[in-house]
């Protein structure tokens, strides 16, 4: 067996040019640029006035922040400028400058009092050794006092004062969340205002969705399940007027039902429910408890009603309770009566607060 001939990584067709260089010489390691020293490395007043240009920014900073809250009480939410909304605009001018303000501040902060020096760090494929760790908190140490962090008051305390105030605005925008329940209650803006009630009154009746008609007993077969709503919906603003805008929402995604009719003697009635149906007709709060969502996909022959979103399934023939799903309890169920003339009608508000679980409740 013949060995082969030992070549110069060349091919015998290829030519050589005497004149090039060695091809371990095309690759040499360049190496480190030379180190220029930056002005504030080598001039202390250099160094002081980019230290005060940096608290100047952080400060900036902290006034926007100061002036966002301030035009939050000054100005008029309908207020405009140019067309545009005067609040909205002042917001986002100082909250534009407040931000800008760290982000320079810290960008100058970096480029010139912060350590300026190359460093290399190895990977390695598995943990690190107690001595690595050991070298990496070093290095951190390392860094926080290269950063300058410790021996710059002015700038430390400014950085903090201008992220502490950063804070404020989120805390006092929570305002405009809304009342809370305790105040709702009290003074309902819109009727069926609240966490603990619905628009839903002792004798109104249940229409069908969409249209706003009445329901009487023997439109509705067995297996039938028909979206509703409370009647108010199409008749409770003043003077008997639809409701609109803010106050229709509010009625309407609390007091959405279902109406299902099922042979009575698959009903089984939780305790105190007995009388809540009439003739196999009930009615359930048409919002998930799991997280609100609409649900009317109705499966007919098992009496359960799923949830589009995160498939909590209920089984209405049994008080709603939850035989699958991530929902917590069973949909609220609205009881039932007949009115004189012969239309299904509320006996009374849910008896319990509608829609997903919230912390107050057990």
């Amino acid at each position: 067996m013949s060995t082969p001939p030992v070549t110069d990584g060349h091919s015998h067709d290829e030519p050589v040019d005497e004149h090039l260089p060695a091809r371990d010489d095309l690759y040499a390691n360049p190496g480190l640029e030379e180190h220029h020293w930056r002005p504030t490395d080598v001039d202390p007043k250099a160094e002081k006035r980019a230290e005060r240009q940096v608290a100047a920014l952080f400060t900036l900073s902290a006034v926007c922040t100061i002036l966002l809250l301030v035009s939050y009480f000054t100005i008029d939410a309908d207020d405009t400028v140019g067309g545009l909304g005067a609040q909205n605009l002042v917001f986002g001018l100082c909250l534009a400058g407040a931000l800008l303000g760290i982000g320079i501040g810290i960008i100058q902060w970096a480029r010139k009092l912060m350590a300026d020096v190359e460093i290399m760090e190895y990977r390695h494929p598995a943990a690190s050794s107690e001595e690595d760790r050991a070298a990496t908190i070093q290095a951190l140490s390392d860094g926080l006092e290269e950063s300058g962090i410790g021996r710059r008051p002015l700038v430390r305390n400014s950085l903090l004062g201008a992220l502490g105030l950063l804070g404020l605005p989120a805390v006092v925008f929570l305002r405009d969340l809304g009342p809370t329940n305790a105040q709702v209650v009290a003074n309902p803006p819109f009727p069926g205002s609240g966490l603990e009630h619905t628009v839903w009154t002792k004798g109104m009746r249940v229409v069908r969705d969409v249209v706003g008609s009445p329901i009487r007993p023997s439109d509705l077969e067995i297996g039938d399940l028909v979206n509703a709503e409370p009647e108010a919906l199409f008749n409770g603003g003043e003077d008997g007027e639809p409701m609109e805008g803010v106050a229709l929402q509010v009625a309407k995604s609390k007091g959405a039902v279902v109406v299902v009719r099922i042979e009575p003697d698959e009903i089984t009635a939780p305790p105190g429910r007995e009388n809540w149906s009439v003739d196999g007709i009930l009615c359930y709060s048409k919002i998930c408890t799991h997280v609100g969502c609409p649900i009317s996909l109705y499966e007919r022959t098992t009496h359960h009603l799923l949830c589009p979103c995160h498939q909590s399934t209920f089984d209405l023939a049994d008080g709603a309770r939850v035989v699958f799903g991530p929902a917590a309890r069973p949909l609220p169920q609205l009881a039932l009566a007949v009115d004189s003339e012969g239309y299904l009608v509320a006996q009374a508000d849910f008896d319990e607060p509608v829609g997903p679980s919230y912390w107050e409740r057990g």
